[in-house]
């Protein structure tokens, strides 16, 4: 049976290219471009909790790592090196070829390289931290929206949450269309190059990973503001469209696991935000606009008020 450090070598060890020193000794070394500060983050995923025993290998190494750019993606860095700390039940040879044939591809599709993490016997736990680089004073943050501006969203919500819908049971769908919502959740796209692009453009930005209600809502508590969200605005799929008006609402707004953005940008740069989508290659949607007053309104087409019962993911909630 492979040892931890062969697994490592065989799996998990590349070439430096933007690190100066990456995999192989105690620390990895560093040196950001000047004039640039470093942006970091780290996501863990638990089988269980954050993915199930089903997923592919290949989907499951892609995830981990997408689910990380995306917080860079939020911030408008550009991705440069991760690591990555893997728990794991036994020395399963089939599933790290396919884990990581999934993280190195998205990995070198996003120029981003691994330098280093930990290895351990236990429950299938991954842990991914990574480093990524911004212009000084150009970070996108959470606490920029202002009253009067547009809220605008990527891609399309609810897909992700509507394919957990169909692994509990709670829906039906044929293969076609199972398999396409089920790539959402288990493949998502992060919107790196559309997260530069905003940089100047957009006053605030977060990633969606735990619904938009909740995660909106961390944008709005941390700029001291209120919004106004226009429910049928929200773009969806033609899967999600076929659904009762109550789970497309549920999968909207409280689905989770989207890793779309969700910015604000003053109405004056209208055009400008379209610009910037042309240029990442990403559609956005504007589906709000914020508010001075406190708190959250969402709203259906004509302006009726949706009943407000969603809330966003909380790993601890009762």
């Amino acid at each position: 049976m492979p040892g931890e450090f062969d697994l490592i070598a065989r799996h998990f060890t590349r070439p430096a290219r933007r690190a100066v020193l990456g995999v192989g000794d105690d620390c990895a070394l560093l040196v950001p471009a000047p004039g640039m500060q470093l942006a970091v983050s780290c996501d863990m995923l638990v089988e269980g909790r954050h993915f199930l025993a089903t997923v592919a290998p290949e989907r499951l190494g892609h995830k981990a790592l997408a689910v990380n750019l995306s917080d860079l993606a939020a911030c408008g860095a550009e991705p440069l090196v991760y690591t990555l700390a893997l728990a794991l039940p036994r020395a399963d040879e089939a599933f790290l070829a396919g884990f990581a044939q999934g993280l190195h591809a998205l990995a070198d599709a996003q120029g981003i390289e691994l330098v280093g993490g930990d290895t351990t016997a236990g429950p299938l736990n991954i842990c991914i931290t990574v480093i990524g680089q911004v212009p000084s004073g150009q970070a996108l943050l959470r606490s920029g929206a202002r009253a009067g501006d547009e809220i605008w969203v990527s891609g399309q919500l609810g897909d992700a949450r509507l394919a957990l819908e169909v692994f509990r049971g709670r829906v039906a769908l044929p293969g076609a269309e199972f398999e396409a919502v089920r790539r959402a959740m288990e493949q998502p796209q992060p919107r790196v190059a559309l997260g530069r692009s905003l940089r100047g453009i957009a006053s605030s930005a977060i990633d969606l990973s735990d619904g938009l209600v909740g995660d909106l809502g961390h944008v709005l508590q941390r700029s001291g503001i209120g919004a106004r969200i226009d429910v049928d605005a929200l773009p969806r799929s033609t899967v999600l469209v076929a659904q009762p008006a109550a789970l497309q609402h549920e999968c909207l707004l409280a689905g989770g696991d989207d890793y779309e953005l969700l910015f604000t940008a003053p109405a004056a740069r209208h055009a400008d935000v379209l610009q910037a989508a042309r240029h990442a290659g990403v559609a956005v949607t504007r589906c709000g606009a914020i508010e001075a007053a406190a708190g959250l309104r969402i709203v259906d087409a004509q302006g009726r008020p949706v009943p407000q019962r969603f809330r966003g993911f909380d790993h601890f909630a009762a």
